[in-house]
């Protein structure tokens, strides 16, 4: 099994991506250069999370566009595991691989700190190393995490349990208080109907390890190594 983590011009939490990769959950990694169509025989495809570049214009705007994600498109239609993470989440939106997009937070304020998400699906290559409604605490960074869809897009994600993880307090209620962004429905994470692409704006990598002061993270990388395992 291999991993494969996306470099785009701007990125700032590919390596962390990487590091855990390799260093924590112990799987073969490489870095994919953003203008290179060649995804070197990789089992999953990481978005990783940071600023990329054209931001300006909108968050994922440009990097949709990037010859890699041409490949990555492929590569998810074919059933391929593809999990992007924050920036990486807006990008898999812009790039019409999930549905919605993310807007300005409704405070208009950068946040960062650590948020309590509840896992609403198990049943993925993403969770399955957890347990539904399970609680995890993952660090947010971000100032576009609000996730929106219109009133039938959502119903279908409610419907096909398409909405894998949820902003939910520490005891796991879905308040409208524990909600840092204004996300609709207190998503904080989907995937796509065959359940091979998962966008969530919490950082996974950024708890993964205790010395980050949590490890709750680190069950999405342990989920897709047993989801890579079993095949």
């Amino acid at each position: 099994m291999k991993f494969g983590v996306i470099v785009f011009p701007g990125s700032n939490c590919d390596h962390d991506a990487f590091w855990t990769v390799e260093q924590v959950a112990k799987q073969p990694v490489c870095f994919l250069w953003h203008e290179s169509h060649d995804l070197e025989n990789c089992d999953v495809i990481i978005v990783p999370g940071g600023f990329a570049y054209g931001d300006y214009l909108r968050t994922g705007a440009i990097a949709k566009f990037s010859p890699v994600m041409d490949s990555v498109s492929s590569f998810a239609a074919a059933g391929g595991l593809v999990l992007g993470i924050c920036n990486g989440f807006q990008i898999l939106c812009e790039a019409g691989l999930l549905p919605g997009a993310l807007i300005r937070n409704t405070g208009l304020k950068y946040i960062c700190k650590p948020v309590s998400v509840r896992v609403e699906n198990a049943d993925t290559p993403f969770t399955s190393s957890c347990e539904e409604r399970q609680v995890l605490t993952i660090p947010i960074g971000h100032m576009e995490g609000n996730y929106f869809c219109d009133d039938a897009t959502l119903a279908r994600l409610q419907r096909d349990k398409q909405i894998v993880f949820r902003y939910c307090t520490a005891d796991g209620e879905t308040t409208p208080d524990a909600n840092p962004n204004g996300s609709v429905d207190n998503i904080a994470g989907i995937c796509n109907p065959g359940g091979n692409v998962l966008g969530m704006m919490p950082h996974p990598e950024r708890a993964s390890e205790p010395e980050l002061g949590g490890t709750d993270g680190f069950q999405i990388f342990q989920s897709l190594a047993g989801a890579l395992a079993a095949k």
